[in-house]
């Protein structure tokens, strides 16, 4: 009798077991994919903070640039509206990416611009934030690795099919707007 209900455990009981650990862990990845996303989210809306300050101080020197202000002010308002796909939102931001370095050239033209304490400050605090979405990006993409990863691999895909998990999640690459903040010397030589 022991061994007839050993037998059914072993192959119902293992098999039902299996099914739900590995449901438990499609849920457990999805559910990271989503909150790391929002990591994201928070740092690039910490960016979105920061541009407005950052073409007002330029902007104060550099009156004649004045169309690649609009155009980082209006691809900072794009990106911040747009809360649609990562797909949508990663082409965006590269758009803002290149228009924040377009930004940054156009100050290499105003040496008091670049020792402005302020706009040094604004620098410093934009490279912190890339550093940071830099990381949210990595953490998110590890999820969403991860969660492909359980979603495409045997035999965790049959629990996968089974329960309608898709092994979709689009990663998102954008490349930092600045990477160093310049080192400025006001000593002259």
């Amino acid at each position: 009798m022991i061994a007839v209900l050993i037998a059914i455990f072993v192959i119902v009981g293992l098999p039902v077991i299996y099914l739900l650990a590995q449901y438990n862990a499609l849920i457990g990845l999805r559910n990271y994919i989503r909150e790391s996303w929002s990591n994201v989210d928070t740092e690039l809306k910490r960016r979105y903070d920061l541009i407005p300050n950052l073409v007002a101080v330029v902007k104060g020197y550099a009156t004649h640039e004045r169309e690649v202000l609009e155009r980082v002010t209006q691809l900072r308002n794009q990106c911040a509206a747009n809360n649609g796909p990562v797909a949508d939102q990663s082409r965006d931001e590269v758009q803002l990416v290149d228009a924040l370095k377009q930004l940054l050239v156009v100050v290499e033209n105003y040496p008091q611009l670049k020792a402005d304490q302020n706009f040094l400050s604004l620098q410093k605090e934009l490279v912190n934030t890339e550093d940071r979405i830099q990381a949210a990006r990595r953490f998110y993409n590890g999820n969403v690795r991860d969660y492909r990863n359980k979603c495409e691999t045997f035999p965790s895909n049959l629990v996968a099919n089974i329960f309608g998990f898709k092994s979709e999640g689009d990663f998102f690459s954008v490349p930092p707007s600045v990477r160093d903040v310049p080192n400025v010397d006001f000593a002259t030589s």
